[in-house]
Order: C-alpha cells, then sequence, then structure tokens
C-alpha cells in the first residue's frame, strides 16, 4: 500500500520505523516490566517533531495529513504499544489547543512540541467512562476565577503531566449542555494524584486517578466556547479513534510478523510448521484482515483531511481493527504455542497491550451504538 504514500508520508514512515526500531524496541520490556514512563524516548519523538505532524505549519508543526499520524502511529506501536499510546496524547493535544485554545494557550503549544510540557486530558471519572454527559467533577466561578472540584479516573500520563485538560461541568443544564474544558496547571495546590494504576498491559505510561479539591484557576482557563465541551470532546474522539486504530493496527502487524517467522522456524513432525494448511490459514486471515484494516483506517482519514464527517467511519475503522487485532494477537501467541505464552517472547506483551484497544476512546459497544446511529440517520 505504501507505493501510494506521498514523498511525505514515505520519508516520515522511514523515519518512525528507524526510530521505533533503534530506540524503542531495545527497551520496550524494560518498560513493560519496570512499568515506568521512559522520558528519553518521549523527547526524542519530539526531538523527530512528531508530535506536530498534523499541526498546521503556522502554528509550529509539519502540516502533514491524518494518514501520516496514522502510518507513524502503526509503526511505533509496531515496536512498543505503550509507547505508540504515549506519542498519540501530545498529537492530539497540540491540534485541540489550536482549535480551541486562547492565545494564553497556544503559547504553550512550542513546549509541548518540543516534550518540555507534558499534557494530559481528563475526562473519565470513577463512575463515568463511557457516559461523558454525566461527568460530576465541576467548576464554578469565583472572584475572577474558577474553583474546581471532582476526581478523574485513567488519566494516561496523569503521574506526570505538567498541563491536564479537564472536562468539567461549568452550568446548571443536566447531561451535556453544561461541560466546559479547562487548563489545569499540574503545580497548583489542590491536586491529588493516586498511584500508578498497575493495568494488565500498556506499561509505562503513569496512568493515574487525579482528584481537585478546590482549585482555584484563573478566569482564562477554559478552552473554547464555555459549556459546549462536549462536542468539541466528540470531534476529538474521531480522530482519536483513528489514531487507537492505527496502534491496534500496529500490534497486529507485529504480531503478524512474529507469528511468520516462528512458523519458519519451528519445527514439528520433521517440518516447519508453516508448511502446515492450520497455521497457513491463521497466517492468510491475519493478512487479510490487517489489509482490510489499514484501508479502513487510510480511508476515513482522507475524509478526515476533505472535512467530511467521519463519525461512521471513524467508529468503523475503531471497531473492526481493535476486534481484528485482538483476535489475530491471540492467534499469533497460538502459532508460537507454549512459548508464547512466555515472557522471553514479544507476543506475550502484545498480547496483554492490544487488550486495551478495545476499551480505549470508547469502548467497541459504543462504536457499535455509533455506526447504528447513524446508519439510522442515512435511512431517515
Amino acid at each position: 500500500m505504501d507505493r501510494f504514500y506521498s514523498q511525505d508520508q514515505k520519508a516520515l514512515r522511514e523515519t518512525a520505523r528507524r526510530f521505533a526500531e533503534a530506540e524503542i524496541l531495545p527497551r520496550a520490556a524494560a518498560i513493560d516490566r519496570e512499568d515506568r514512563f521512559d522520558r528519553t524516548l518521549y523527547k526524542g519523538m519530539a526531538d523527530l517533531g512528531l508530535f506536530g505532524i498534523c499541526l498546521r505549519e503556522g502554528a509550529g508543526g509539519a502540516g502533514l495529513d491524518a494518514i501520516a499520524a496514522c502510518i507513524a502511529m502503526e509503526e511505533l506501536a509496531r515496536c512498543s504499544g505503550a509507547v505508540a499510546n504515549a506519542f498519540a496524547i501530545p498529537v492530539e493535544a497540540v491540534l485541540f489547543f489550536d482549535h480551541h485554545g486562547t492565545d494564553a494557550h497556544k503559547a504553550l503549544i512550542p513546549k509541548i512540541l518540543s516534550g518540555d510540557i507534558i499534557p494530559a486530558t481528563a475526562v473519565s471519572e470513577p463512575d463515568h467512562g463511557s457516559d461523558v454527559a454525566g461527568i460530576r467533577t465541576n467548576a464554578v466561578r469565583e472572584g475572577n476565577g474558577w474553583r474546581l472540584n471532582g476526581t478523574k479516573a485513567w488519566v494516561t500520563l496523569g503521574g506526570v503531566a505538567d498541563r491536564i485538560m479537564v472536562f468539567a461541568r461549568t452550568g446548571a443544564d443536566a447531561g451535556h449542555r453544561a461541560i466546559s474544558c479547562l487548563l489545569v496547571d499540574g503545580t497548583l495546590p489542590g491536586i491529588a494524584r493516586g498511584k500508578n494504576e498497575e493495568l494488565l498491559g500498556m506499561h509505562g505510561l503513569d496512568d493515574c486517578q487525579i482528584t481537585f479539591s478546590d482549585v482555584q484557576l484563573p478566569a482564562d482557563s477554559v478552552m473554547g466556547p464555555e459549556n459546549q465541551a462536549f462536542k468539541m470532546a466528540m470531534s476529538n474522539f474521531n480522530f482519536s479513534r483513528l489514531m487507537m486504530a492505527s496502534m491496534a493496527l500496529g500490534m497486529a502487524q507485529a504480531a503478524f510478523e512474529d507469528a511468520t517467522a516462528y512458523a519458519k522456524d519451528r519445527k514439528q513432525f520433521g517440518q516447519a510448521i508453516i508448511g502446515y494448511q492450520a497455521v497457513q490459514f491463521m497466517l492468510a486471515d491475519m493478512s487479510t484482515d490487517i489489509a482490510a484494516a489499514r484501508l479502513l483506517i487510510h480511508h476515513a482519514a482522507r475524509l478526515h483531511d476533505a472535512g467530511e464527517p467521519i463519525a461512521k467511519e471513524a467508529a468503523q475503522a475503531k471497531l473492526f481493527t481493535t476486534d481484528m487485532a485482538m483476535k489475530h494477537v491471540s492467534n499469533a501467541l497460538q502459532i508460537h504455542g507454549g512459548n508464547g505464552y512466555s515472557r522471553e517472547y514479544r507476543i506475550e506483551r502484545i498480547f496483554r497491550d492490544v487488550r486495551l484497544a478495545q476499551i480505549y476512546e470508547g469502548t467497541n459497544q459504543i462504536q457499535r451504538l455509533i455506526i447504528a446511529r447513524q446508519v439510522e440517520k442515512e435511512a431517515a
């Protein structure tokens, strides 16, 4: 498929692949084992200019398209899903700052691009994951600013974030009509960060719960129109779902490559197991579904770049790719036999990491609801 990439996209792919294979892959097992955020790799991605892939040139970015971001995400995830996950956070943050931030907010973009400021987004709460409209964290006007209270859960990079985009209720209306996004300096009094969550996979992301207790914020903390952040979040989710689908795609590609190489070397009953039809069919299905997923993702990305609505297409790409990845990573582990269950082989880590993709950025059950509602609208 890369024969149809532009020269910029091809160059980016090679840059991301070289960095991933030379820098990320040798550290991936240690990151997983130690569950520690790797600032060196994070800064390395920043130094390559990867965080500004899709950001317009006038704001300091490379001005490339969404397909370019998907390509980079796939290449990074091919060597580590967790590091790729960390990559997605600043990529999405600078776009959000550029689209919705004040001049003061936009002034922070260069430091996010350089890796000197680590951003995080806080939407989910202990009792509200998929139900974004039901969040309870609130910010009330006080003097010339805001007073923020509430608890956010599953904040990726929350333990190391310098700036946190907090989605909070700022009005009396119920549901989605009174939610705003406030940019919070992570050093302010009243912010308490919980322990690094002990997750099944995706280690090294300092994922934690954050509690805000009477945190005093300046008046200009709100990003975008007051009480309209729900729409902003939903729009942002469309792009982030393409990124998460690309992350799952990269892990599926790695699993396919590992399974193929193992099947060529592993001999049973006098021949390499790649010669057995049972293994051949699994590899054939992997190859086919990976290609289909890539086409789905890049189709949605092209629509995004053309300014078209992509709620259905992004949900389809995320749903298909993450379900596909979970299935075929499992099959790749099966091809490895007992060795696949051992931490000596990378497939074991991929198997644990890829499971999050079906939950992250909207569960796959939510994706089906989105698709069904779009189909209903189109049929009306």
